[in-house]
């Protein structure tokens, strides 16, 4: 079990809330203009409505991609670097297949219990796929993007067609990961300021 916060520490420290702020605001702009890049070329039998797209055309909204891509990339590397050197890391470790079906059971029948600052099994194997999902939505997206000039990450993944469904399912996954953790801070509403103003684990 992970340990919980000593008192009078902050929950979230503020490089945390930088990234996990920028990054929220990136990737909603990089998944309406890829849906908008989508629909000029489906992959399935589907487009997404206008409604829920960015940039309005195929244009605009690639250059509203690539734009965003760069945020995305360097606020990513601040995120990883941050913590690896605090420590971070080591709140999503170890996930055991145990406590995660525990945790799982107790979440759909509203049984689970959070404390602040601590991530239950559940989450910690979240966090740990979105992050796998966001390194390899980056490597496919660059392969896309240059081909040619990127043959070898574009290979690994199979191809420039294949490459696209593995683009595509990637931001599924992270679209997933966005609609669940925004359904879990509606239950547990309390883990919302933390984020924003850091909180503090009184003594």
């Amino acid at each position: 079990m992970q340990k919980p916060l000593p008192h009078g520490r902050v929950i979230h420290p503020w490089p945390l809330r930088l990234t996990h702020w920028v990054n929220a605001v990136v990737i909603v702009i990089m998944i309406g203009s890829g849906w908008q890049i989508y629909d000029a070329s489906p992959l399935f039998g589907f487009t997404f409505p206008p409604l829920v797209t960015v940039g309005g055309w195929l244009g605009a909204a690639i250059a509203c991609h690539l734009a965003c891509m760069w945020f995305l990339v360097a606020n990513g590397l601040v995120y990883f670097i941050w913590s690896l050197a605090s420590g971070h890391f080591r709140k999503f470790f170890p996930i055991r297949p145990a406590e995660v079906w525990r945790d799982l059971r107790a979440a759909l029948g509203f049984r689970l219990e959070h404390e602040l600052g601590v991530y239950n099994a559940v989450q910690r194997l979240l966090y740990i796929g979105v992050l796998v999902a966001g390194v390899v939505v980056v490597l496919s997206g660059l392969s896309i993007w240059k081909p040619v000039q990127l043959w070898f990450i574009c290979d690994a993944l199979g191809g420039y067609s294949v490459a696209r469904y593995v683009h595509f399912f990637a931001m599924t996954a992270i679209a997933g990961f966005i609609a669940i953790h925004l359904l879990l801070v509606l239950m547990v509403p309390k883990v919302l300021p933390p984020m924003i103003t850091g909180g503090r684990i009184e003594p």
